[in-house]
């Protein structure tokens, strides 16, 4: 049996071994100098191209919804490592009563030469009562191919939607290192 003291020492020992490998094994992800590129698309680029509804059956207006949007960037594009982005494909899934709740997102960014960054975010959305929503996102960068297969960061978002409208606009950033 473990006393709460003893629980104590474990919990701090692993806190201890967990901050040492931390500081061991991170100076080469430190000496990477992150970017950060800002970007806002706005409804005429960016539309659901599917979003199929499930009513859950329990309470009014809970439904499960599964969605894919496509955003291009036709003028100012922004630049990452070098290449502009040429277009994004968000496909998720949320759990919504009443348009307000959480959504989980994977995005697959497609640059001008071709190469791919992925990233997987969780949003949460509040409605107003006409439906329409603001979001806020925050998720991680997963790699990609070519000049971005080591690519690490965040992204960050705000937005505003109302997928029975079509309407889709983000403003995100994204804060990005290239892993060597």
């Amino acid at each position: 049996m473990q006393t709460p003291r003893l629980r104590t020492g474990i919990v701090h020992s692993a806190l201890g071994c967990a901050a040492a490998l931390m500081v061991c094994g991170a100076p080469g992800a430190w000496a990477q100098e992150k970017q950060k590129i800002s970007y806002k698309v706005t409804e005429e680029n960016s539309k659901y191209t599917q979003r199929n509804t499930i009513d859950v059956g329990d309470e009014s207006s809970h439904q499960l919804v599964m969605f894919e949007i496509h955003r291009t960037f036709p003028s100012n594009a922004p630049v990452i490592n070098g290449v502009k982005l040429k277009e994004t494909w968000t496909r998720g899934y949320a759990d919504y009563i009443n348009s307000n709740g959480l959504s989980t997102n994977y995005t697959i960014y497609v640059l001008d030469n071709g190469d791919k960054f992925y990233t997987y975010s969780g949003t949460m959305g509040q409605a107003d009562a006409t439906g329409k929503r603001t979001t806020v996102a925050v998720g991680q960068i997963r790699g990609g191919t070519g000049k971005f297969a080591a690519m690490k960061g965040l992204v960050r978002s705000t937005g505003i939607s109302d997928g029975k409208a079509g309407l889709n606009e983000t403003q995100a950033e994204i804060e990005y290192w290239i892993a060597k």
